[in-house]
């Protein structure tokens, strides 16, 4: 048995996201979004090495050496799966393991609203799925494939890097890819795809333009895609994917993105107030008749304004969402000022509830 295995059943067991082994200090948990020392002695560069050596092919071996990184994955039977990032630092080697859950999360489970189901029904089009590191967009995404497994009878191919979450086949048939070991590129297997006879192609990533471009194209010709970008609210995901394109054909990309958006989710991971994990604050954005005009006319600053005032469509800003949150005693108010647009706004809200229960309790 790697020896590894014992760190990663401690994940599982107490509630780990991430372990992180690094030559030369102790083992580093992430609980709950807080980084805390994990009670072991200091590992030491040629124990570390020896520990994280046990769990690669002797070709991984070879890129880890070659490159100074490696993405991989793993799985522990009974236990989880682990995306796993292994890379040279000064003093050695040093490795970050993210927990993949056997049991793939619905979107009820999630929390997240119907509107996001309303999204995934659409035969076509775009959505993405966007925020910084460590934000959950993985997990929402392997949440929708679910959902699309489980109502829908299509073929989906995701395009990810490593494979995280193994889905099923259900009622649709899935064909998972990992970049680098099934193609080279996410935009060599998106190019690939679109003679693969998809319903739906989850990019694990659109970090570049050709891959952007090539989603682009796909929603354009009929299929759902599902996409993720590092954008943290719904207006700068719009202005990422425009701007990534040279400046003669933005015009041109707005006309392309504003006929094929479905949608898109921009969420931050909080911790819970009762500190039992932690709960998605979602910013949502819907490709109404409205916003596609926006984008079309370069109006991106406008688009926050429709998020405020369409809540009956299902539409919400992030700080919308925070309030919520705090009203209902999901977050602290401190917690929800630390993702807040406005963190004033969010106090005086907190304030304000704190008055009413007040008023309310003295009479």
């Amino acid at each position: 048995m790697p020896r590894i295995d014992a760190f990663l059943k401690i994940m599982q067991v107490h509630g780990v996201s991430d372990l992180h082994l690094s030559a030369g200090s102790n083992p580093m948990l992430r609980v709950n979004g807080l980084l805390e020392r994990a009670e072991h002695r200091t590992l030491s560069e040629e124990e570390l090495q020896i520990i994280i050596y046990e769990l690669l092919s002797d070709t991984q071996i070879g890129q880890l050496e070659a490159n100074g990184e490696l993405d991989c994955a793993y799985t522990l039977a009974g236990v989880a799966r682990f995306r796993i990032n292994i890379f040279k630092k000064h003093t050695g080697l040093a490795g970050a393991f993210r927990i993949i859950p056997n049991q793939i999360p619905t979107l009820d489970s999630l929390g997240f609203p119907e509107v996001i189901k309303e999204m995934i029904s659409n035969r076509s089009g775009l959505i993405l799925v966007t925020g910084p590191s460590n934000s959950g967009k993985s997990t929402t995404l392997a949440a929708m494939v679910d959902h699309i497994n489980d109502h829908m009878n299509y073929h989906i191919i995701t395009l990810e890097d490593p494979l995280e979450f193994i889905h099923p086949n259900k009622n649709c048939l899935i064909n998972q890819r990992q970049i680098g070991e099934h193609s080279k590129s996410f935009s060599n297997a998106l190019r690939a795809a679109l003679r693969e006879d998809p319903n739906v192609i989850l990019v694990g990533e659109m970090r570049d333009l050709e891959t952007i471009s090539l989603a682009l194209t796909a929603s354009e010709v009929g299929l759902l895609v599902l996409g993720t970008l590092h954008t943290k609210s719904a207006v700068q995901t719009i202005s990422r994917i425009v701007d990534a394109f040279p400046v003669n054909q933005q015009s041109q990309v707005r006309l392309m993105l504003a006929e094929v958006l479905v949608g898109v989710c921009s969420q931050q991971l909080l911790r819970r107030a009762d500190k039992n994990g932690r709960i998605a604050a979602m910013e949502i954005l819907l490709g109404n008749h409205a916003v596609r005009n926006l984008i079309r006319e370069k109006k991106n600053h406008q688009i926050s304004n429709v998020l405020m005032t369409s809540r009956k469509e299902g539409m919400q800003l992030l700080d919308q969402h925070l309030k919520e949150l705090v009203s209902n005693n999901v977050v602290t108010v401190e917690e929800a000022m630390r993702f807040a647009a406005e963190p004033q706004a969010i106090l005086a809200h907190g304030k304000n509830l704190t008055a009413t229960a007040h008023v309310t309790s003295s009479q």
